[in-house]
């Protein structure tokens, strides 16, 4: 057993697949948690929070990696339909990736900022809020094309269509 998991440990898909919740499941309960301690205005369950989702955003990085890493294996494993649905997910991680990065800097300048500038821990924790709403969503959006490359039973819908360009190269 022990060998079985230290080989699924080595094989970046696996990886991808193991952490992927993070950017998603974990971050909507960071935000859940920042926007009770927001109303109830207390500072030390804002930091509290707001270290969560700075971890959850700056997970999309290590997600990322393996996700391309992961590539020519899912590839490999993918019927047709499945390999539009990734190209698809890859398209998406990357025109949204730094979204998450831009949540995980604002959340460590909403725990910093405010040792210096008291008055700005509302506007930024608010700042966070709406941002980590935004970022939720888009992970859920990437996620959306990520679960219909090997889950048939999650394509409700026609793979995607490649654009010309891209049928170019």
């Amino acid at each position: 057993m022990i060998e079985t998991l230290l080989r699924d440990l080595r094989q970046p898909e696996y990886i991808h697949v193991l952490i992927n919740p993070l950017p998603i499941y974990g971050l909507a309960m960071g935000w859940v948690g920042l926007v009770i301690a927001f109303f109830l205005k207390s500072r030390r369950a804002q930091i509290a929070t707001l270290i969560i989702v700075l971890i959850c955003a700056a997970s999309a990085w290590p997600v990322y990696e393996y996700g391309e890493q992961a590539e020519n294996p899912v590839i490999s494993m993918a019927d047709k339909d499945g390999q539009a649905w990734l190209a698809e997910h890859k398209d998406r991680a990357q025109n949204l990736i730094y979204f998450f990065y831009a949540l995980a800097l604002l959340s460590a300048a909403a725990i910093v900022v405010p040792m210096k500038w008291p008055k700005s821990s509302m506007a930024l924790t608010l700042a966070v809020i709406v941002l980590g709403a935004v970022v939720i969503g888009m992970g859920a959006y990437i996620a959306q094309a990520g679960g219909k490359i090997r889950h048939r039973e999650f394509r409700n819908e026609p793979p995607p269509k490649k654009s010309t360009a891209e049928e170019q190269r």
